[in-house]
């Protein structure tokens, strides 16, 4: 009886600790975080130390993604752009790295419904 009352504790902890993130969440986050931001929900452009940064989500597909860039792509040097594919393969989880238009990005990547706060506050980071 002990045992099943610890359990059922522990069952209902998790459970309403658990928390799926919307769009509206993720916004108040963004605001937040931000020092300047336009658009609106399932999609935002902003600023954040100076970086500029787009967020879109799909809800329905349970999407979400944070685009960044970091340099033009023909300034690196050739182990940097191996190093990148590297990483995209063992070692980078959620972000990866892509190069479009010359510039170099890091695109963070995560199911919607399933991402938290302190990852979304990390990634913005």
């Amino acid at each position: 009886m002990k045992r099943s009352i610890i359990f059922a504790f522990l069952l209902s902890s998790t459970f309403f600790q658990a928390q799926q993130m919307t769009n509206k969440l993720l916004n108040e986050i963004i605001s937040a975080k931000a020092d300047t931001l336009v658009g609106g929900i399932g999609n935002w452009q902003f600023v954040y130390k100076e970086t500029p940064m787009v967020c879109i989500t799909d809800a329905t597909n349970n999407r979400m993604r944070i685009i960044a860039p970091i340099t033009e792509s023909s300034i690196l040097d050739k182990n940097l752009l191996l190093d990148a594919l590297t990483a995209n393969f063992h070692s980078a989880l959620d972000v990866k790295y892509a190069i479009s238009n010359g510039i170099l990005w890091s695109v963070f990547i995560h199911p919607l419904k399933e991402l938290s706060t302190k990852q979304i506050e990390s990634a913005i980071s």
